[in-house]
């Protein structure tokens, strides 16, 4: 949990509008980089929710929309939203009979008690102040409705992240160029996730382990998922020097090639899933 210190060290706005900037930037290469990958939780995630036929549903943090499309895919009545005008704009090329819009996690632009289920699929990551966007989830959720979300396990678990966190730490400088935030694997901690949920009212909650894994070709696309399909990661990698930067990706390309197999390399990247009710 981030503690009153951190709290008072985080400048909201400007890690807002960092994350923002961010995805608009990356929305041209996440689908490429990630989605093949996130797409994984769709059935946990939305299973979690409860989401069945005829549902309101709300995916926060929509990105590309293939969680609010396979919602739709159930017979949900969705709606997606983002804070990135380029990522709605690839969500409705994507999925045009879901609804899209813009809006913020943390301010929803709904009534309370609008839907039966709410999602959220690694948006919680990229969010200045998570718990205002876990008590917006209660807000607009009706009395027994669900909300679930999901976010990395923590990077000595999920492979992938930390292959890369590793080799920035050993070669270049970790944080360089990103404002103060909340750190991205706090909710890798289940007991995070129970705190955060139960304290904006949910009851019922529950946390679960999603064994993903990510095939890749080579380490290359490791690399370029994480220099173009993302933010913090990839603000990180952009500021390092020349000379620290191709360390880094000589200790990314040896590390990933440890878990090659006869048809790629399969990283495990497993993922915190976690619910509750309003």
């Amino acid at each position: 949990m981030i503690d009153d210190h951190q709290v008072s060290m985080i400048d909201a706005a400007a890690f807002h509008d960092f994350e923002q900037a961010g995805w608009q930037r990356a929305a041209e290469y996440y689908a490429a980089a990630f989605s093949t990958l996130t797409a994984q939780t769709a059935e946990p995630l939305l299973d979690a929710a409860a989401v069945a036929r005829g549902a309101r549903v709300l995916d926060v943090a929509t990105g590309p929309g293939v969680i609010a499309g396979a919602a739709s895919g159930r017979g949900a009545s969705v709606t997606g939203l983002d804070f990135s005008s380029a990522m709605i704009a690839r969500a409705r090329a994507a999925h045009p009979a879901v609804t899209f819009r813009e809006g913020d996690a943390e301010a929803l632009p709904f009534d309370a008690s609008a839907f039966d289920a709410v999602v959220m699929n690694f948006g919680m990551l990229h969010l200045a102040q998570p718990d205002k966007a876990i008590a917006e989830a209660r807000r607009v959720l009706r009395p027994g409705g669900r909300f679930a979300f999901t976010v990395w396990g923590p990077p000595e678990q999920a492979v992938g992240f930390g292959i890369v966190v590793r080799a920035i730490e050993q070669y270049g400088v970790p944080g360089i160029g990103l404002p103060e935030g909340p750190p991205f694997f706090q909710f890798s901690d289940a007991a995070v996730c129970r705190h955060a949920l139960t304290t904006a009212g949910f009851t019922g909650v529950e946390v679960a382990t999603v064994p993903l894994v990510w095939n890749v070709r080579s380490a290359d696309e490791v690399i370029a998922a994480m220099s173009d399909g993302g933010v913090r990661t990839a603000a990180v990698l952009r500021a390092q020097t020349p000379a620290a930067l191709e360390q880094i990706h000589a200790a990314i390309k040896r590390n990933v090639e440890t878990y090659r197999t006869t048809d790629g390399c399969r990283l495990p990247m497993p993922v915190v899933l976690a619910s509750g009710t309003a």
